[in-house]
């Protein structure tokens, strides 16, 4: 959902806040084989993950690797994250490797500035990270400091664009060095305002809040990613929720996808219903009504490691 402190000036720099959702989801089946397979649409993006994890823990290469379900890519989603962590967490109990999710987390490259995705996959909720010591490149991955259960009557409405892709990669890293330090935190109205308004499920100044948050990401990445949301069919469905009474909106991480709380299902089944109509003319643009998960990502099966990660991160 956004960094709260994007300054540096008091020694750390990002802290994230964010929430899983139950879907869309990741899902994944690793069993022995007599050779390397990895079957998958996505084999190249899947195999990258499987190749850092057998050079960082010397794996034998006797297993396959099934691609259940994937959360799209490069749309502000968290895919990367739950597919490294799925694959990861699945390998560790396949050959009993006894690794932590940091550790999986660390050898497959995650969490370089947020620990959102990991905390996700670990314990689900409302999370809020600590963010990184400004002067420490490499420092841990950002430990997850609070915690909260995100209430089971609100919904969560993604506006998905399939024409469009967050920005990701070499791009992403190259946004960091470009852009400089911001003049101010949210820090305190994080704490004052926002997490008080979720803990008593009051969602119209949970809203508010989040639009200050919204605003103060939107305007820092705007040079990188072309406007205060990464995609102005999304920006546009965001203002018409807002017009027609969904109480907070915004962009998740890099996007494009956008999302609306509500306060009930009922309320978030009927906006999508009214968007679907009115959006009719724009067929990259797709709603889901989602709900939070207030819980981690599971492992089942015997002489087979599955792993669903049924969660993505906003």
């Amino acid at each position: 959902m956004g960094f709260f402190d994007l300054t540096g000036s008091v020694g750390r720099r990002f802290g994230g806040i964010g929430l899983a959702i139950d879907a869309p989801c990741t899902e994944v089946q690793i069993s022995e084989s007599e050779n390397l397979v990895i079957d998958s649409k996505n084999s190249e993006y899947v195999a990258k993950i499987v190749e850092k994890l057998i050079k960082s823990f010397n794996l034998p290469k006797g297993f396959s690797v099934d691609v259940l379900q994937n959360i799209p890519e490069h749309a502000g989603l968290g895919s990367g994250t739950q597919m490294a962590l799925a694959i990861g967490t699945a390998l560790n109990h396949l050959f009993a490797l006894n690794l932590n999710t940091t550790q999986i987390a660390a050898a497959t490259t995650r969490g370089k500035r947020s620990g959102i995705g990991i905390g996700a996959f670990v314990q689900g909720g409302f999370l809020l990270d600590a963010g990184k010591h400004a002067d420490k490149k490499d420092e841990e991955i950002p430990a997850i400091v609070a915690r909260y259960i995100f209430p089971n009557d609100w919904r969560v409405l993604l506006v998905l664009d399939s024409a469009h892709t967050g920005v990701h990669g070499a791009e992403e890293l190259a946004a960091f060095h470009v852009l400089k330090p911001a003049p101010s935190s949210l820090k305190t109205m994080l704490i004052e305002h926002m997490l008080p308004a979720l803990q008593r499920a009051d969602l119209f100044t949970f809203g508010a809040q989040m639009q200050h948050l919204q605003a103060y990401n939107g305007d820092y990445f705007a040079p990188i990613q072309g406007g205060r949301y990464a995609s102005p069919d999304v920006a546009e469905v965001l203002a018409w929720l807002q017009i027609n009474g969904a109480p907070c909106v915004g962009q998740s991480s890099w996007g494009p996808t956008g999302f609306a709380i509500l306060e009930t299902k009922l309320q978030a089944e009927s906006l999508q219903a009214q968007a679907q109509l009115v959006f009719a003319d724009k067929p990259n643009i797709s709603f889901k009504v989602v709900q939070g998960k207030n819980a981690g990502a599971s492992v089942t099966g015997l002489g087979v490691s599955e792993l669903s990660a049924s969660e993505s991160s906003v």
